[in-house]
């Protein structure tokens, strides 16, 4: 993937990719659907490499999948730890909190350190891989592995 940053200057591609970064957790820590889905591509690959985790393709499927996991994932933070940029590629350092709420409503506080890597193409994220330990998930909520049936992204498609 690339937006003619060969041809760009280095220092130009990488403000931008950090920008697209920055842009995108904001837009998290918002917690507004539009505005989430607004900073990735129309061909969007959201990867997890988490057992609880499901990707997709497209926009227009993460963005369906946002409504529920903002609701289920309250007071949701992505605090930045780290963030380092190599031209329209990005690898981000993150402490995500949040009150994660059960099948019965009963809020969780959860705190978990993970890394995304992202690729931006033409100023948005065209491809997110999320690595998050959903052992550490499931023990913060107490569940058990084997009947963890909601989870950051087995019924939301966690974001």
């Amino acid at each position: 993937m690339t937006n003619g940053a060969a041809n760009a200057d280095p220092d130009a591609t990488r403000a931008a990719t950090r920008g697209a970064v920055e842009r995108f957790l904001a837009a998290l820590n918002a917690g507004d659907p539009d505005r989430i889905a607004a900073c990735v591509t129309d061909d969007f690959h959201n990867e997890h490499t988490s057992t609880l985790g499901h990707s997709l393709r497209g926009r227009a499927a993460y963005r369906e999948r946002l409504p529920q996991f903002l609701r289920q994932f309250t007071d949701l933070r992505y605090d930045l730890e780290d963030l380092v940029v190599d031209g329209e590629r990005a690898a981000a350092a993150y402490r995500m909190s949040c009150r994660w709420l059960d099948e019965g409503g009963t809020a969780h506080p959860v705190t978990i350190r993970g890394v995304f890597r992202f690729q931006v193409a033409d100023g948005a994220i065209a491809h997110r891989i999320d690595y998050w330990d959903s052992g550490e998930f499931q023990r913060q909520v107490a569940i058990a592995p084997t009947s963890a049936t909601t989870s950051p992204a087995s019924s939301t498609g966690e974001p």
